[in-house]
Protein backbone atom coordinates (compact mmCIF):
# COMPACT_ATOMS: atom_id res chain seq x y z
CA UNK A 1 0.00 0.00 0.00
CA UNK A 2 1.06 3.81 -0.95
CA UNK A 3 1.73 5.44 2.42
CA UNK A 4 0.16 8.05 1.36
CA UNK A 5 -2.97 6.43 0.72
CA UNK A 6 -3.58 5.35 4.26
CA UNK A 7 -7.11 5.00 5.10
CA UNK A 8 -9.32 5.64 8.24
CA UNK A 9 -12.91 5.92 9.93
CA UNK A 10 -13.73 9.01 11.28
CA UNK A 11 -17.39 9.77 13.23
CA UNK A 12 -18.71 12.73 14.08
CA UNK A 13 -21.04 12.05 16.95
CA UNK A 14 -24.00 13.54 18.14
CA UNK A 15 -22.71 16.23 20.30
CA UNK A 16 -20.60 17.52 17.87
CA UNK A 17 -23.62 17.63 15.55
CA UNK A 18 -25.87 19.43 17.83
CA UNK A 19 -22.73 22.15 18.76
CA UNK A 20 -22.30 22.67 15.10
CA UNK A 21 -18.67 21.47 15.08
CA UNK A 22 -19.14 19.39 11.85
CA UNK A 23 -17.37 22.54 9.65
CA UNK A 24 -14.39 22.84 12.32
CA UNK A 25 -13.49 19.16 12.32
CA UNK A 26 -13.69 18.44 9.01
CA UNK A 27 -11.79 21.36 8.44
CA UNK A 28 -9.00 20.33 11.09
CA UNK A 29 -8.65 16.90 8.56
CA UNK A 30 -8.19 18.81 5.52
CA UNK A 31 -5.58 21.88 7.05
CA UNK A 32 -3.67 19.02 8.16
CA UNK A 33 -3.25 17.47 4.47
CA UNK A 34 -5.59 14.53 4.86
CA UNK A 35 -8.29 14.04 2.63
CA UNK A 36 -11.81 13.10 2.93
CA UNK A 37 -12.72 10.63 0.78
CA UNK A 38 -16.18 9.65 1.78
CA UNK A 39 -18.65 11.27 3.62
CA UNK A 40 -22.53 11.38 5.10
CA UNK A 41 -24.85 12.82 7.53
CA UNK A 42 -27.94 10.06 8.50
CA UNK A 43 -28.97 8.69 11.96
CA UNK A 44 -27.69 5.35 12.83
CA UNK A 45 -30.00 2.83 14.15
CA UNK A 46 -29.22 -0.20 16.83
CA UNK A 47 -28.26 -2.79 14.87
CA UNK A 48 -25.99 -0.45 12.93
CA UNK A 49 -23.77 0.73 15.92
CA UNK A 50 -24.21 -2.78 17.51
CA UNK A 51 -22.16 -4.14 14.45
CA UNK A 52 -19.64 -0.94 15.00
CA UNK A 53 -18.69 -1.74 18.24
CA UNK A 54 -16.88 -5.09 19.28
CA UNK A 55 -18.77 -7.52 21.55
CA UNK A 56 -15.39 -9.41 22.48
CA UNK A 57 -14.68 -10.35 26.18
CA UNK A 58 -11.58 -8.70 25.74
CA UNK A 59 -13.03 -5.26 24.98
CA UNK A 60 -15.74 -5.62 27.02
CA UNK A 61 -13.20 -5.58 29.78
CA UNK A 62 -11.07 -3.12 28.73
CA UNK A 63 -14.43 -1.00 28.66
CA UNK A 64 -15.19 -2.28 32.34
CA UNK A 65 -11.94 -1.35 33.84
CA UNK A 66 -11.99 2.50 32.31
CA UNK A 67 -14.87 2.79 34.52
CA UNK A 68 -13.17 1.06 37.60
CA UNK A 69 -10.36 3.24 37.14
CA UNK A 70 -12.45 6.16 37.17
CA UNK A 71 -14.51 5.06 40.39
CA UNK A 72 -11.71 4.24 42.33
CA UNK A 73 -10.21 7.60 41.44
CA UNK A 74 -12.78 9.50 42.39
CA UNK A 75 -14.33 6.69 45.34
CA UNK A 76 -17.37 6.06 43.93
CA UNK A 77 -18.47 2.32 45.11
CA UNK A 78 -19.52 0.60 41.95
CA UNK A 79 -22.14 -1.67 43.71
CA UNK A 80 -23.78 1.61 45.13
CA UNK A 81 -24.08 2.81 41.35
CA UNK A 82 -24.16 0.66 38.96
CA UNK A 83 -25.40 -2.70 40.53
CA UNK A 84 -22.27 -4.97 40.00
CA UNK A 85 -17.99 -4.84 40.20
CA UNK A 86 -18.18 -7.23 37.56
CA UNK A 87 -15.56 -5.18 35.03
CA UNK A 88 -17.92 -7.20 32.33
CA UNK A 89 -20.84 -6.27 33.31
CA UNK A 90 -20.11 -2.91 33.58
CA UNK A 91 -18.17 -3.12 30.04
CA UNK A 92 -21.73 -4.27 28.74
CA UNK A 93 -23.49 -0.97 30.20
CA UNK A 94 -20.96 0.69 28.78
CA UNK A 95 -21.46 -0.63 25.32
CA UNK A 96 -25.00 -0.04 25.81
CA UNK A 97 -24.81 3.52 26.66
CA UNK A 98 -22.77 4.03 23.26
CA UNK A 99 -25.10 2.64 21.75
CA UNK A 100 -28.36 4.71 23.14
CA UNK A 101 -25.90 8.23 22.54
CA UNK A 102 -25.01 7.06 19.04
CA UNK A 103 -28.47 6.61 18.30
CA UNK A 104 -29.64 9.27 20.08
CA UNK A 105 -29.33 11.98 16.76
CA UNK A 106 -27.46 12.64 13.42
CA UNK A 107 -23.94 11.46 12.80
CA UNK A 108 -21.69 12.25 10.21
CA UNK A 109 -19.15 9.19 9.29
CA UNK A 110 -16.14 10.05 7.03
CA UNK A 111 -13.10 8.12 5.17
CA UNK A 112 -9.95 10.02 5.74
CA UNK A 113 -6.88 8.99 3.47
CA UNK A 114 -3.18 10.58 3.58
CA UNK A 115 -0.04 9.80 5.18
CA UNK A 116 -0.67 8.52 8.57
CA UNK A 117 -4.50 8.87 8.50
CA UNK A 118 -5.10 6.69 11.46
CA UNK A 119 -1.89 8.12 14.04
CA UNK A 120 -2.79 11.69 12.32
CA UNK A 121 -6.52 11.68 13.06
CA UNK A 122 -6.14 9.91 16.31
CA UNK A 123 -3.74 13.06 17.38
CA UNK A 124 -6.29 15.73 16.17
CA UNK A 125 -8.84 14.06 18.33
CA UNK A 126 -6.76 14.06 21.38
CA UNK A 127 -7.73 11.77 24.31
CA UNK A 128 -10.77 10.08 24.54
CA UNK A 129 -11.32 11.31 27.97
CA UNK A 130 -12.08 15.23 27.48
CA UNK A 131 -10.70 16.11 30.86
CA UNK A 132 -7.25 14.44 29.93
CA UNK A 133 -7.52 16.09 26.17
CA UNK A 134 -4.80 18.50 25.04
CA UNK A 135 -5.21 21.88 23.96
CA UNK A 136 -5.39 22.14 20.29
CA UNK A 137 -7.03 18.84 19.83
CA UNK A 138 -10.87 19.00 19.02
CA UNK A 139 -11.83 17.13 22.03
CA UNK A 140 -9.13 19.48 23.73
CA UNK A 141 -10.74 22.48 22.68
CA UNK A 142 -14.66 21.33 22.82
CA UNK A 143 -15.22 18.96 24.55
CA UNK A 144 -16.50 19.65 28.37
CA UNK A 145 -17.66 16.44 29.92
CA UNK A 146 -15.86 13.97 32.35
CA UNK A 147 -16.36 10.37 32.80
CA UNK A 148 -17.29 10.87 36.42
CA UNK A 149 -20.02 12.29 35.15
CA UNK A 150 -21.00 10.50 32.55
CA UNK A 151 -20.60 7.24 34.90
CA UNK A 152 -22.72 9.24 37.33
CA UNK A 153 -25.35 9.67 35.21
CA UNK A 154 -24.91 5.74 33.63
CA UNK A 155 -24.45 7.32 30.00
CA UNK A 156 -21.38 7.54 27.52
CA UNK A 157 -19.11 10.65 27.58
CA UNK A 158 -20.00 13.38 25.45
CA UNK A 159 -16.33 12.87 23.08
CA UNK A 160 -17.71 14.56 20.00
CA UNK A 161 -16.05 12.07 17.93
CA UNK A 162 -14.72 8.62 17.15
CA UNK A 163 -11.46 7.57 14.85
CA UNK A 164 -10.16 4.13 14.32
CA UNK A 165 -7.41 2.93 16.37
CA UNK A 166 -6.10 0.55 14.08
CA UNK A 167 -5.47 -0.48 10.19
CA UNK A 168 -7.44 -3.21 10.90
CA UNK A 169 -10.18 -1.70 13.14
CA UNK A 170 -10.11 1.28 9.87
CA UNK A 171 -10.69 -1.24 7.17
CA UNK A 172 -13.83 -2.81 9.28
CA UNK A 173 -15.05 0.71 10.11
CA UNK A 174 -14.92 1.97 6.50
CA UNK A 175 -16.22 -1.60 5.17
CA UNK A 176 -19.44 -1.75 7.83
CA UNK A 177 -19.59 1.94 6.86
CA UNK A 178 -19.26 3.20 3.21
CA UNK A 179 -19.72 0.68 -0.01
CA UNK A 180 -16.99 1.16 -2.54
CA UNK A 181 -18.75 3.31 -4.68
CA UNK A 182 -18.96 5.66 -2.24
CA UNK A 183 -15.30 5.88 -1.44
CA UNK A 184 -13.90 8.30 -4.05
CA UNK A 185 -10.00 8.97 -5.07
CA UNK A 186 -8.44 12.19 -6.00
CA UNK A 187 -5.48 14.33 -6.00
CA UNK A 188 -5.52 17.01 -3.90
CA UNK A 189 -3.79 20.38 -5.47
CA UNK A 190 -1.79 20.54 -2.67
CA UNK A 191 0.03 17.19 -2.41
CA UNK A 192 3.26 18.29 -3.90
CA UNK A 193 4.00 20.54 -0.87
Amino acid sequence: MNLKEERTFVMIKPDAVRRGLIGEIISRIEQRGLKVVACRMFQATRNQIDQHYPKDAEWLRRLGEKTMITYQKYGIDPKEKLGTDNLDKIGQMVRSWLIDFLTSGPVVKLAVEGLHAIDMVRKLCGHSLPNMAELGSVRGDYSVDSPTLANAEQRAIYNLIHASETPEEAANEIALWFSNDEVYSYRRADVDF
